[in-house]
């Protein structure tokens, strides 16, 4: 039988979880959500530098340059989020986002403008481990899942309106890109403003300072000696780059079997529509689920999913496998996410955070190239190598994963350690 720890709040509903909540998580939800509704640049960066004069090979380099600096660009605010805060390093980079993106309009020539595309991507995503990191440190272990999900829904909407809202300044400006970088910068800027304003000054830095034994100086290299989580990025690089051939090896295959595009894009238009509408209320169950259970099933769904596009290739099959790694995406996602900041100790809390997010990025961005090069050689058998990967991800992931113990008001920055029952529900500790 489990007994939670006293005075942890157990798990909640949604709007439970969210209204006692502090300010600061609110801000963030609502800074993520506003931030991501404002991210035109990576959707119009290769019309502009078309429309500039550059080569469609150069554009496709300057998105490449934007996308290196992205994943480039959590390892460091893994660092930061645990040696300035959350607030410092979030203000620092959408105050230095917001100048790069404006500059970008007045950058003439190709050379200096691929590096400050690069810097773009790079300080952009700093506040990710920054945002992620502090939703970790004010929120309780019981609740951390439906608030790692409340994070994703602001994602996943913002990213949802940013090319409607983007494609209606670019008119509005009469077909030309001024007022839509200008209005990126400016989101930037708000988003700055709020987190100045509303996220606290506290960082985990100066928590882990009266954790006995703990070295606050600690960096990505003390995340590597944890070999338990290592595998746990192992399998988020699988996962990633296995999820994301639905956006790069699918429509190529659909192609080829001469199926017609319209089935491709209602697919990817019925994922995002089934996670916007399902993920946060079906959150309110498997926030209760062991989290080994959790993390396994999404990854091995996901690959699942995957293999089923190597049936004969028709509408229903596009629609079958979609709906099966959605579901692994709707009740894992928000699990897989909350780990890290679960994982680790409070003052390397940040750099967990950051080398997570660092593996699924590369995964998300080797996958494609990955996939592409095997469909050149097997052509519609890809997708049984493919599901290879996403399954072995599953065994991996399970194997990784610790419930970690919670912090009690006797040792507030006690490191979590394993329980000897890790099948219990975050939030809970086995009674002796």
């Amino acid at each position: 039988m489990a007994t939670r720890t006293p005075q942890q709040p157990a798990s909640a509903g949604i709007w439970a979880t969210f209204s006692e909540s502090p300010v600061a998580v609110k801000a963030i939800i609502g800074g993520v959500f506003v931030n991501r509704m404002g991210g035109f640049l990576n959707i119009f960066l290769v019309l502009y530098l078309i429309a500039e004069g550059h080569t469609a090979s150069e554009a496709a380099l300057g998105l490449g340059s934007y996308g290196t600096g992205g994943v480039i660009g959590v390892l460091i605010g893994g660092m930061l989020a645990d040696r300035l805060g959350a607030r410092n390093a979030t203000v620092l980079s959408m105050s230095s986002s917001a100048v790069l993106i404006a500059s970008l309009l007045y950058l003439h020539d190709y050379l200096v403008l691929l590096v400050a595309v690069g810097m773009v991507g790079l300080v952009s995503q700093i506040f990710r481990p920054a945002s992620a990191t502090l939703l970790s440190e004010l929120t309780p272990e019981s609740r951390q899942v439906m608030i790692f999900a409340m994070y994703r829904f602001g994602l996943n909407v913002g990213a949802t309106a940013a090319p409607l809202l983007g494609f209606a300044l670019y008119n509005l400006d009469h077909q030309h890109f001024t007022l839509l970088f200008w209005g990126e910068a400016l989101v930037a800027l708000v988003y700055a403003a709020l987190a100045m304003a509303a996220l606290p000054r506290r960082t985990s830095r100066a928590a882990a300072a009266d954790v006995p034994g703990a070295d606050p100086s600690g960096g990505y290299l003390d995340v590597l000696r944890d070999r338990r989580y290592v595998l746990y990025l192992i399998a988020a690089l699988l996962n990633a780059a296995v999820y994301t051939q639905y956006l790069s090896t699918l429509p190529l295959d659909v192609k080829a079997q001469g199926v017609p595009i319209f089935w491709y894009t209602f697919a990817v238009a019925l994922n995002g529509g089934l996670v916007i509408a399902f993920e946060l209320p079906l959150t309110k169950l498997s926030q209760r689920w062991p989290l080994r259970l959790t993390i396994g099933l999404s990854f091995l769904l996901v690959g699942l999913g995957v293999a089923c596009y190597g049936l004969p290739l028709g509408p229903a099959v596009i629609i079958l496998g979609t709906l099966i790694w959605t579901t692994a995406e709707v009740i894992g996602a928000p699990t897989v996410f909350a780990y890290p900041a679960l994982a680790g100790p409070p003052h390397l809390k940040g750099r967990y955070i950051g080398s997570f997010q660092f593996m699924f990025g590369l995964g998300s961005a080797v996958g494609p190239m990955i996939g592409g090069a095997l469909f050149t050689q097997l052509g519609h058998r890809v997708w049984l190598v493919l599901a290879l990967g996403g399954l072995l991800a599953a065994p991996f992931g399970m194997a990784a994963v610790r419930t970690p113990v919670k912090q009690n008001d006797a040792d507030p920055g006690r490191p979590p350690a394993e329980l000897p029952n890790e099948g219990a529900s975050v939030g809970e500790t086995p009674q002796a």
